[in-house]
């Protein structure tokens, strides 16, 4: 069997000589101190926890922990010597939503807002937070002013989904879109693998096995659901045809090798699929839970693509592991940014993504596509 690794073990695995600095938006909350303490002893990146001086020094405290000069540091963005930058750079940022100059000095005290201009002026390389906001705050902030990554045609989220250390067969997988968009089109589902299919060769380390779920396979059953997966797959495969895609697809088809041979027989991904992505955010949230309680799998997320530099989101239940996890999932999506996608395979999917954006032309507004204000799941 091969070794599975977490997020964690993948980064010592590999070690580099970049230290990357991630910033921390909830630095007081005790969860997210004591994550952040476990990654700088780790050696995993450096650390910036925002928020209230006197509350993050008194979190540490409470944790055991102390400001480590050459590896943690506080940031209280009341009065950082950085809040003007910031402020200059936020109106320049959105005075085209009508902020005035007094507006963007209180909005970059916000801890979330904070962060991501730590990492858009370039003083970190990524941002996590979400134990305390909401996914729609991390989510809408994160696209405001971190920005999407020029070759995303959408911005999406992933779970990535580990089998229990003591299990005798089973394999790491990533699930997709289990926190974000709501009801995708064909090509906004296809859009989804695509950039799923670069997440999996970033987090992973696996050449992605893409299977396209529905409750039917290979046209055991006639819907327009089953069509909207359908036509996705073909989207996908005509944009990148050497992708291993296939569906529709049931769950019990893609995963298990007995069945997948039975329902489809012939299928390069049918029994081995590695990704598997959800026909809506209904099935996605319910599948990839089902899949950790009742699996007993570890799941990591959600993990955000289709931003210009990592900002990801936690479950406002996450414990200090899944803190430091994430800690670990950013870093890993940094590297791959600042590599410049140098990994075999990569090289089409930006031009992937401009013919998906083409083909379904994008531009125009979408009511089945996450909106900055729109609901996401609770997770």
């Amino acid at each position: 069997m091969t070794t599975i690794l977490n997020p964690v073990e993948l980064l010592k695995a590999t070690p580099s000589d970049s230290h990357p600095v991630i910033a921390l938006s909830e630095g007081s909350d005790p969860r997210v101190v004591a994550g952040a303490l476990a990654a700088v002893e780790a050696e995993l990146a450096n650390i910036i926890l925002i928020g209230p001086t006197a509350e993050v020094e008194a979190a540490l405290e409470a944790v055991g922990g102390r400001v480590v000069a050459s590896g943690l540091s506080v940031h209280d963005p009341e009065i950082s010597e950085l809040s003007d930058e910031f402020a200059t750079a936020f109106y320049e940022l959105r005075k085209h939503k009508g902020i005035d100059q007094e507006a963007a000095r209180k909005a970059v005290k916000s801890p979330l807002v904070y962060a991501a201009m730590l990492v858009r002026c370039g003083h970190a390389n990524g941002t996590v937070g979400g134990a305390v906001a909401t996914t729609s705050d991390v989510v809408r902030t994160a696209i405001q002013v971190i920005g999407m990554a020029p070759d995303a045609a959408m911005v999406s989220s992933f779970f990535l989904m580990y089998p229990p250390k003591n299990a005798e067969s089973g394999r790491a997988m990533l699930y997709s879109d289990c926190g974000l968009v709501i009801d995708p089109s064909a090509t906004e589902l296809a859009a989804i693998a695509g950039a799923s299919a670069q997440s999996c060769r970033t987090l992973l380390r696996s050449e992605p096995k893409i299977a396209m779920l529905s409750f039917s396979t290979m046209g055991s059953a006639s819907h327009a659901a089953i069509d909207k997966v359908t036509t996705a797959t073909a989207a996908l495969r005509a944009a990148y045809p050497e992708l291993s895609v296939d569906g529709e697809m049931q769950f019990d088809a893609a995963f298990v090798p007995s069945v997948g041979e039975s329902k489809a027989p012939g299928s390069q991904v049918a029994g081995q699929a590695n990704v598997m992505i959800f026909p809506n955010l209904d099935a996605g949230n319910i599948g990839y839970k089902l899949t950790q309680r009742l699996g007993g799998y570890a799941a990591i997320g959600p993990v955000l693509q289709g931003l210009a530099q990592p900002a990801n989101d936690l479950s406002r239940g996450c414990s200090a592991e899944d803190v430091t996890q994430m800690i670990a999932v950013t870093v890993l999506q940094s590297q791959r940014t600042d590599d410049g996608d140098k990994q075999p395979g990569l090289e089409n999917l930006p031009n992937f993504s401009q013919q998906l954006r083409n083909l379904s032309q994008c531009s125009k507004k979408n009511p089945n596509r996450i909106h900055h204000d729109a609901p996401t799941a609770d997770h």
